[in-house]
């Protein structure tokens, strides 16, 4: 697993080996707008996982993941974690979770 200094050298690099897309997380479903593309847990794998936390600011928490799916898109999801993570379905939840 690489090492990154920030999240913005991070998604740099994914996003350099082609995880080109931006997703969106849903109630029960990570969402691209540019392709108008719901994915649902059983349709897309998390393929790395990048924590950052903010040492000068404890809430300001996020998570990186690189995914790719059997609609054979790839692109990145980036998420809070904590006390202002997003609300979604406890599916979504243990996929996001268990990664």
């Amino acid at each position: 697993m690489r090492n990154y200094e920030s999240l913005v050298d991070a998604l740099t690099d994914v996003k350099s080996r082609g995880y080109k897309e931006d997703f969106n997380i849903e109630t029960d479903c990570i969402y691209c707008g540019v392709l108008d593309l719901r994915l649902y847990p059983a349709e897309f794998q998390i393929d790395e996982v990048h924590r950052f936390e903010e040492n000068s600011n404890p809430d300001d928490n996020s998570v990186l993941y690189a995914i790719s799916s059997s609609a054979d898109v790839k692109g990145t999801l980036i998420d809070g974690y904590g006390p202002y993570a997003d609300s979604m379905s406890f599916e979504m939840a243990q996929k996001l979770q268990n990664s």
